[in-house]
């Protein structure tokens, strides 16, 4: 089987990287390259940047930051935010991602799901899903998608999605532990790889949310003091998670 996997999430807007709570109140928490080679080096397992502002000129600043991020990190991170097309995808795997995240473009248009894994492959294609009382939204959380969590994280894997990236916008920012039952839903629902995401605060929380899924999200247990994830790394496999060697 393979190792669980730690994964920083660098939310950036207008070329910073911020954070909130119930993605709201976004602050400044820094640079994304450097924060993004911080986490590297600390023995994150992967990256994930999502701009949670895309705009008309979003698609730029996206492949810029997998340009820049690409000459300071060799692990595997994924870019997302503000992609709507296969040459848009394409675009941000050249500048270097190694996969890239669709919400609401494949809400709007779930047909862009198969079109990215026909031509990019299944491994390339996460669709991350935010999801409230059980139903999706969509545009940074702004909007009702009309569909239950459940059924849209089937119809993506119908359509071909390699992961999912699943946050519970009640606990985003709260770090007062995963949505665990929502977790357990997934887990007896699809078979893709699932990645938690929304209140990280202590060990115990990533490794009962590994517990249900493949990977745990980590934002604001982390932005302020990289150096955190080699501690909680050593603290997670305390409480008996197994973890692929740091590099």
């Amino acid at each position: 089987m393979p190792f669980p996997r730690l994964i920083p999430c660098l939310d950036v807007a207008d070329g910073r990287v911020v954070k909130g709570v119930r993605f709201r109140g976004l602050r400044d928490v820094g640079d994304p390259v450097e924060l993004g080679a911080a986490y590297s080096q600390a023995g994150a397992d992967e990256l994930v940047f999502l701009d949670v502002a895309a705009t008309v000129d979003s698609r730029g600043s996206a492949v810029d930051i997998a340009a820049q991020v690409a000459e300071r990190v060799s692990i595997p991170f994924t870019v997302g935010g503000g992609i709507r097309t296969v040459a848009d995808a394409s675009a941000v795997l050249e500048a270097g991602a190694d996969k890239v995240s669709v919400n609401s473009a494949a809400l709007a248009r779930p047909g862009l799901i198969e079109e990215l894994a026909a031509t990019l492959g299944s491994q390339a294609v996460v669709v991350a899903i935010d999801t409230e009382g059980g139903r999706v939204r969509s545009h940074s959380a702004t909007r009702d998608a009309r569909r239950d969590t459940i059924a849209w994280a089937r119809e993506c894997e119908v359509r071909g999605a390699g992961e999912l990236l699943v946050t519970s916008i009640d606990r985003d920012g709260t770090q007062e532990g995963y949505d665990l039952d929502v977790l357990a839903r997934l887990r007896d629902a699809v078979s893709l790889p699932v990645i938690a995401s929304g209140g990280a605060g202590t060990a115990a929380h990533v490794a009962a949310a590994l517990e249900l899924s493949e990977a745990a999200l980590l934002a604001s247990i982390l932005h302020g003091r990289p150096a955190r994830l080699t501690t909680l790394r050593a603290e997670l496999r305390e409480l008996g998670v197994s973890l692929r060697d740091a590099a």
